[in-house]
């Protein structure tokens, strides 16, 4: 989520302020630690808020599931969570990070968006604490720090689903509106180069890109409207339903759009019915099945919209207590040691549960944790070696219904 635009404007700031008890929490990591500590950084306001409520049930369902079955190492784990909002809250970004640094975590999941990724991550790394993304998903994050991992692929992997998608449909001329931010650039540039090898004529939005806090999208769509695409791909948060509403009104007539995992959401409240129908979008990661939806929503207690990133917030989080389980420790540096092994990166004997994974641990077996997720074992970037990436066909009352899944490799060069 990978949804996730990116605004690196704030690390080196956050870097500076967070010197002093970095120093502090990476002598403090080094220790020997039997009580495994759960960060979780969530954008619980902001552009992504619609995302905090799958990603919270999913916390409490993995760390439900992980006491249930023993703790790590005996011990039951504890939690320390903060809202990050979006990246047009640096400051935020900042401050909630420091917060749940200040606890001394063992682990700490999210955030899940790019751009928060980069303005917070040198804080928590620099700590020697092993942090993973169930959402960023910016090509540039590959590779990006040892102590970085997350369970989407990069970008890359998306944008060249959605550009054959597109192809697939008999596109001839695109149109791309994407907002000027790394996640949207990157995706853009993506789907123009995947689309436009098989074919596609790329009509407007190559080179462009509008401004993030843009609300009059009037000169936009006009500028669309003169290019005389056949179909549409918006690759957007929340902008997304004053561009599609602005499309609308100046009857552009685009018998086909396309969303990406920032967009492809629950529409019903905020657009005329219909509005959206047939319009396609893609989401990394796997469709959350029914069992685990159910579950999602009563470790949650409430009723969840969409359940994005869910299985990809438990997946992450059961790696890491079983890396504390392989190593024996519950410090920053065992679990980062580890989690490319419980993986299945080594090989190992397949378990789908933290249960029997920590059973066969116990057992002196190589293990090979296979999740909700379905992804393959992290490559040596720390991204997993292949994904799925789901695509979506929005309903007459503007909701994305799911369609079907396609696998991606992830490169590693």
């Amino acid at each position: 989520m990978a949804v996730t635009a990116m605004i690196a404007a704030a690390v080196m700031a956050l870097a500076g302020c967070g010197s002093s008890s970095n120093s502090a929490d990476s002598s403090a990591s080094s220790k020997k630690s039997d009580t495994f500590v759960l960060g979780g950084l969530w954008p619980e306001t902001g552009s992504l808020s619609y995302l905090a409520p799958p990603e919270l049930a999913a916390e409490k369902l993995a760390v439900a599931d992980i006491n249930a079955a023993g703790g790590v190492l005996g011990k039951d784990v504890t939690t320390v969570d903060a809202d990050t909002s979006d990246a047009d809250h640096a400051d935020q970004n900042s401050s909630a990070t420091q917060s749940v640094m200040s606890k001394n975590p063992s682990f700490v999941i999210g955030p899940a968006s790019s751009s928060v990724v980069k303005n917070v991550y040198k804080t928590i790394t620099s700590a020697k604490v092993p942090m993973l993304s169930m959402g960023a998903t910016s090509s540039d994050f590959s590779g990006l720090d040892p102590y970085f991992f997350r369970t989407v692929p990069p970008d890359s992997v998306q944008g060249a689903v959605l550009g054959q998608v597109i192809a697939q449909d008999g596109v001839k001329n695109l149109a791309i509106a994407a907002f000027n931010e790394e996640y949207g650039t990157g995706l853009r540039d993506t789907i123009a180069k995947t689309a436009s090898d098989a074919g596609v004529n790329i009509v407007y939005g190559e080179k462009d890109a509008f401004d993030p806090t843009e609300t009059n999208f009037s000169s936009i769509v006009t500028a669309i409207k003169a290019s005389n695409p056949d179909a549409i791909a918006i690759v957007a948060f929340d902008q997304t339903k004053s561009l599609v509403k602005e499309l609308a009104s100046q009857g552009v007539d685009t018998h086909k759009r396309y969303f990406v995992d920032g967009n492809t959401a629950d529409h019903s409240e905020d657009l005329d019915a219909g509005l959206l129908k047939g319009t396609k979008g893609t989401i990394p990661g796997v469709m959350a099945s029914d069992d685990f939806q159910k579950k999602l929503v009563k470790a949650y207690g409430k009723d969840i919209d969409n359940f994005t990133y869910g299985a990809e917030t438990y997946d992450g989080i059961i790696l890491a207590a079983l890396a504390a389980e392989k190593g024996g420790s519950a410090d920053g540096e065992t679990i980062q040691k580890n989690m490319a092994a419980v993986s299945g990166a080594t090989g190992g004997d397949e378990c789908t549960t933290y249960k029997d994974c920590v059973a066969a641990i116990k057992a002196g077996k190589d293990i090979k944790y296979k999740g909700l997720t379905g992804i393959g074992a992290f490559n040596k970037n720390n991204d997993p070696s292949s994904a799925n990436i789901g695509v979506y066909v929005f309903d007459g009352d503007n909701k994305p219904v799911f369609d079907h899944t396609q696998e991606g490799k992830v490169p590693t060069d």
